[in-house]
């Protein structure tokens, strides 16, 4: 299903972002996954644009554009200039030629620094190979080259590697196979891992597999972050588990040494569950869409997205969800237009908020809804943000709404 991959897509994008070796790894990471509408191709023609006229190593090879063009024959003439290739250069146009999705010269990168005996290959550098491998080669590839490494060098990153390659095709079986494979062969493994795992288990509708994964990262005390706080809120979201919602933000909020990242993100939550109306919602409610069907438990999904993306501050990723909803407008509630207009407006991103004000009140499927609107200026005060409140309320005021009907579900 469309929606279940572009999920997947942007959840993974946004756990790689928490770890260097990670985001080399993927996205995802954000699932190669389906990238974001609107990236990638341009990326790649800013790229090679930007690089017109300089003749340093990373411009010579975004200058080859075509993937039929050697990367190997660029690094050898460099060489046989007198010029010295580092190791941190290399990874740094890799992962740049993968960003652009130019995922055969990142491999040629990898092959030679695996041919050259000078550079000292890290995991990271194994897990990036195994991810391009699959890219370029498939899976079956993927796994070969994994199976042949050294046991010494079937470590956490790599491991993960492969499962992420397993989750974006959504290889359920795979995947929980190479879990316990983990398990037995006693790897130590970060949140990440499981992350991933929680994340294909949320784009494939598998939410009671998600409680025990929690459970287990208890048990081997591994740190919970704050992707995982999301998916797991996410799951109980999409399954109307509001009491577990209020007990999961509880313990959030006693965390020693949280950040303000943390604290956001409890008020977005709890403001969501309040002026969305989210405890009146049927998950199993089937919505047609021009390119399938989307159930209200998806809809929820990307709602906590918004959330995460909006406590994070990573704005980009939070337009290209509400982007990503704007697509299917006809079928989008007042909650989905609640959710992004609370995550602006703490954001302080006025000219956004008056954006989507407008938009909801053209919508073709969601009816503006004034009493909404009151709603989140009450939960906004509740979490402490009367000021945003009262900023909200200026801007409805200037959009022509007026905020003192209530109780009413008034239209404009």
């Amino acid at each position: 299903m469309a929606a279940r991959s572009f999920f997947l897509t942007l959840t993974r994008n946004g756990l790689r972002r928490k770890n260097i070796a990670l985001r080399s790894i993927s996205s995802s990471s954000e699932t190669a996954p389906a990238e974001v509408p609107g990236t990638g191709a341009d990326e790649l023609v800013l790229d090679s644009s930007m690089n017109e006229g300089k003749d340093d190593l990373r411009s010579r090879i975004f200058r080859l554009r075509l993937p039929k063009r050697s990367v190997t024959n660029v690094l050898e003439k460099w060489v046989a200039e007198g010029r010295h290739i580092v190791a941190s250069d290399l990874r740094s146009i890799s992962r740049d030629l993968r960003r652009s999705r130019r995922y055969k010269h990142a491999l040629e990168i990898s092959e030679w620094m695996v041919s050259h005996e000078e550079y000292q290959l890290s995991d990271s550098d194994y897990a990036f190979r195994i991810d391009l491998m699959a890219k370029v080669f498939g899976i079956d590839a993927a796994e070969r080259y994994f199976e042949a490494l050294p046991s010494t060098e079937k470590t956490s990153e790599t491991y993960t590697a492969l499962l992420h390659c397993y989750a974006v095709l959504k290889l359920v079986d795979q995947v929980e196979e190479l879990f316990k494979r983990i398990n037995e062969d006693g790897v130590s493994l970060s949140s990440i891992t499981y992350n991933e795992l929680m994340t294909l288990y949320m784009s494939v509708g598998q939410l009671e597999k998600i409680p025990p994964v929690i459970e287990e990262m208890k048990v081997k005390n591994v740190a919970l972050d704050l992707f995982t706080y999301n998916l797991w809120i996410s799951s109980c979201a999409a399954s109307l588990n509001i009491d577990e919602i209020r007990r999961i933000l509880d313990t959030m909020s006693v965390i020693q040494g949280c950040d303000e990242t943390y604290s956001k993100y409890i008020k977005l939550t709890k403001v969501y569950i309040f002026a969305g109306g989210l405890v009146n919602q049927d998950p199993g409610i089937l919505v047609e869409t021009e390119k399938g069907a989307i159930t209200q438990r998806e809809l929820i999904s990307y709602d906590f997205l918004v959330i995460l993306y909006g406590a994070i501050g990573n704005n980009e990723k939070l337009d290209q969800v509400w982007k990503s909803l704007r697509a299917i407008d006809r079928r989008l509630t007042g909650r989905n237009y609640i959710c992004i207009l609370s995550t602006y407006l703490m954001n302080g991103m006025d000219k956004e908020v008056l954006e989507v004000i407008e938009q909801w009140k053209l919508s073709a499927g969601s009816e503006f809804n004034i009493s909404m609107c009151n709603k989140l200026m009450e939960a906004l005060g509740d979490v402490g943000l009367g000021t945003v409140a009262s900023q909200f309320r200026g801007i409805l005021h200037e959009c022509g709404c007026d905020a003192s009907n209530g109780d009413d579900a008034a239209t404009v």
